[in-house]
């Protein structure tokens, strides 16, 4: 029986995960699929050895705090996959934990792939050597991605983004005052951006009462710290349902991630906010190079959509360009959107799980 070692370390991570998953499994279903993932790679079929939980953590120094945990659970990883073999090891995404795994597993012997390309083209684009060290096969989301591995002689194919197979630009689509809010999956992120985003709700809604307001938290373990800091204001809520509340939402609060990807390919307006603690974002923003950071942004060249880094990140501005885009016309950036998901459309999933079978057959 084939089997494939398999490491997703982050909520976006799992969710891209499950459709490789799911494709794994359609074109081989024999297949062994195991190891580090989160709730939908695990319904999709793949077995859990540990909880994506664990290595949630977002900023270095968050990931300071829990680097004694992070560092035996990467042991723990590499020692198992080191004694009962794969015969192919996909990390998926997560490129600063992942990495290790790869390499140390690959100088066994081992064929390694990374699913989804870390943003070298954006930052710290000397990772390329460590890249090359570690993994076999790169898996490309975004066509501009391979240019820059093959100047550097790695191999890597472009196989569409997974997303854009599930999301598709929503039609007909009636306005209703609805505006979600989206702070994230990781609990730093949510505790920084969460009270920035509730204070432009607030504003908002001094400006326009008919507005209606919904909180999307991606897991359970937020939900009583939300509530607390929400307290009277008018707004509701759901844990895991982000997805389903993005199609009715007429305007996104969102953190900067997959999720802005997600609510580009369905077609919906957005405010980008992105904030780091002090010393993360000294060290980042001294070694980002992209002029943008949202995936929309970064996929068309130039900005489509708002983004309020660090101290912009506030209440008072939030809400103003929240309201700005909520009087607009929208029918060109929603032209621009629809071209996003013509360009990402490849059948990702199904190509992946082709090439990756393929390769282990090499």
């Amino acid at each position: 029986m084939t089997k494939i070692a398999i490491s997703a370390a982050e909520t976006s991570g799992d969710l891209i995960g499950s459709t490789l998953v799911q494709a794994l499994k359609i074109q081989d279903p024999a297949l062994n699929i195991e190891g580090l993932c989160g709730e939908k790679m695990q319904t999709q079929g793949c077995k859990k050895h540990w909880d994506m939980s664990l290595v949630n953590v977002m900023g270095f120094s968050e990931v300071l705090k829990k680097l004694p945990s992070l560092l035996r659970l990467r042991k723990s990883i590499v020692e198992h996959f080191s004694q009962h073999r794969p015969d192919v090891f996909i990390g998926v995404d997560a490129p600063d934990f992942n990495f290790v795994i790869e390499r140390r597993l690959k100088s066994l012997g081992i064929k390694t792939v990374h699913f989804i390309s870390p943003s070298v083209w954006a930052w710290r684009a000397s990772r390329v050597k460590k890249i090359k060290r570690s993994s076999d096969l790169i898996l490309c989301l975004f066509p501009f991605e391979v240019d820059f591995y093959t100047h550097h002689n790695q191999r890597a194919v472009f196989v569409g983004h997974p997303l854009a197979e599930t999301l598709t630009p929503r039609k007909n689509h009636q306005a209703g005052k609805n505006i979600l809010l989206m702070p994230g999956s990781r609990a730093a992120e949510v505790k920084r951006l969460l009270p920035e985003m509730l204070l432009a709700a607030k504003l908002m809604s001094h400006q326009d009462p008919s507005l209606k307001f919904h909180l999307a938290l991606a897991n359970e373990e937020l939900l009583k710290w939300a509530k607390n800091i929400i307290g009277n204001q008018d707004i509701s809520l759901s844990v895991n349902k982000a997805q389903e509340h993005m199609q009715s939402a007429d305007l996104v609060l969102v953190a900067s991630g997959t999720a802005t990807l997600e609510l580009s390919l369905i077609g919906v307006p957005m405010v980008v906010v992105y904030k780091l603690s002090t010393l993360s974002y000294f060290i980042a923003s001294n070694l980002v190079k992209s002029k943008f950071i949202s995936l929309p942004n970064v996929i068309a060249n130039k900005a489509l959509v708002p983004e309020l880094i660090q101290k912009e990140a506030n209440g008072d501005n939030i809400a103003r360009h929240a309201m700005r885009i909520l009087k607009s016309d929208h029918s060109d950036l929603t032209e621009e959107f629809s071209k996003i998901h013509k360009s990402l459309c490849l059948n990702a999933s199904q190509e992946s799980a082709k090439l990756i079978l393929e390769f282990i057959h090499e």
